[in-house]
């Protein structure tokens, strides 16, 4: 099967994880080995990965030799707050340049401001930096940021952390139909079954965090995650059998039946 390739690089795995939410580090680099993820999410301004020395460094257990680091902007309500965030990433990364980039509407529902976060891409992509964002499902919007020049298009199932699944395939299907970067579904995936229907529905990845840290087994999900992106992608490549109503069909050959 080809690879999900961003940004001009090439990755096994079509599922990316976030590293927030768990008990602690060695739980998070055992759920992210589980899941085969090669590109992992970090938010910034929650997570320390060298702007505090005194305190444990998440890339300690999760090594950028070994991971891509994806730093992105959770918490951030504005375009400024969110450019700030990556410049400041980029630097704690040697010029890294691939982010996260999501701009957030409100603290309860997290559902992301659109004006602020096509403002934070348009200078980001001027910056140089190789933007994934997340959105809304709205295929114009979702069209806009490819044109910006964002490297891949992520919008949410359903609201981030809500474990609703997807709750509108038909606007994903229009995002996915029009697109020529990676679509990867970011937000609302509560388990393994959902990750499926989006692969199956043609997305080129998805990216989670919650559905898989607050489980109950947050290793095991994981391995049923990475299972379930796998099964969804051989799905679509294989071609789903038109559905038919009532539609008999038999699935043993009839012809050389005795009497007939």
């Amino acid at each position: 099967m080809h690879q999900l390739t961003i940004a001009g690089k090439a990755y096994r795995s079509r599922l990316l994880v976030g590293t927030g939410k768990y008990k602690d580090f060695a739980e998070t680099r055992a759920a992210i080995d589980a899941s085969g993820a090669e590109i992992v999410t970090v938010a910034i301004r929650r997570t320390n990965i060298g702007q505090d020395a005194s305190q444990p460094n998440l890339l300690d257990a999760v090594p950028p030799s070994r991971f891509t680091i994806l730093p992105n902007t959770a918490g951030c309500y504005t375009a400024d707050d969110a450019v700030r965030t990556l410049r400041l990433a980029r630097e704690l990364l040697d010029g890294h340049p691939l982010c996260k980039l999501e701009v957030l509407g409100d603290p309860k529902s997290l559902f992301p401001n659109m004006p602020e976060t096509l403002k934070a891409a348009e200078t980001l992509v001027k910056e140089g930096f190789e933007v994934m964002v997340y959105c809304s499902d709205d295929p114009i919007q979702a069209k806009m940021l490819e044109e910006i020049g964002c490297v891949a298009v992520m919008p949410l199932a359903s609201l981030i952390g809500s474990g609703m699944g997807i709750l509108n395939p038909w606007n994903l299907r229009l995002i996915i139909d029009n697109a020529k970067v990676p679509i990867i579904v970011d937000a609302g995936v509560g388990t393994a079954s959902d990750a499926t229907i989006a692969m199956e529905l043609g997305c080129d990845g998805v990216l989670m965090n919650t559905a898989i840290a607050h489980a109950k087994d947050p290793v095991l999900m994981a391995s049923a995650m990475k299972k379930g992106i796998e099964a969804g992608r051989e799905a679509y490549l294989a071609g789903r059998m038109p559905r038919k109503l009532y539609s008999a069909d038999p699935s043993s050959p009839t012809s050389g039946l005795i009497g007939s």
